[in-house]
């Protein structure tokens, strides 16, 4: 088994690990076996059930060891996306869970809504979308649903409650990439 196919189970089996747990994870850093988990990470935990999104929760920038993080965000996916009920036991047993690790954000510099969207790489790039107090982000997994950059761009400002074709010099992008796992 190469490494990323072992980390990936490993990050998958914390994600299981948080939610069959049922009770919200501990505050205090774990002391993770695996060092590279005590590094500080920023990961998103999708849940599906039967293939339709079940929840979704993440952190954008780093600011736990990623062993933590994937606990807190597999715990927060399950039981506190507002989107969805509080899933059930059996619910539970029949989940699937995907695991995305975040790089670092990079500025992505654009001076109009033409500029960003030709900027973009659809399929490769998570986005950041900041403008005043609105925030919102889309994983690169997010480009299955949404392929045209310039659609891809207006629902994301729609999910930080924007006009769909509002542009402002003041709106900041970044993009990151993810390692996903299944």
């Amino acid at each position: 088994m190469d490494e990323s196919t072992r980390r990936g189970r490993l990050l998958l089996g914390i994600a299981r690990e948080a939610i069959l747990a049922g009770e919200p994870p501990a505050a205090a850093a774990r002391a993770w076996a695996e060092s590279w988990l005590l590094a500080m990470g920023a990961t998103f935990v999708t849940l599906r059930d039967a293939g339709e999104l079940r929840g979704c929760i993440g952190t954008v920038d780093p600011h736990r060891a990623l062993g933590d993080d994937v606990t807190h965000n597999a715990h927060a996916a399950a039981y506190r996306d507002t989107r969805f009920p509080p899933l059930t036991a059996p619910v539970r047993e029949r989940l699937e869970i995907e695991v995305s690790v975040l790089s670092a954000r990079v500025p992505l510099a654009a001076a109009s809504e033409r500029e960003a969207a030709g900027a973009l790489r659809p399929g490769i790039d998570g986005v950041l979308l900041e403008y005043g107090e609105a925030r919102a982000t889309f994983l690169p997994q997010v480009w299955e649903s949404l392929p045209e950059p310039i659609d891809f761009l207006a629902e994301l400002r729609r999910k930080a409650r924007l006009p769909a074709r509002f542009w402002h010099p003041a709106i900041r992008l970044s993009r990151y990439t993810v390692e996903k796992y299944r």
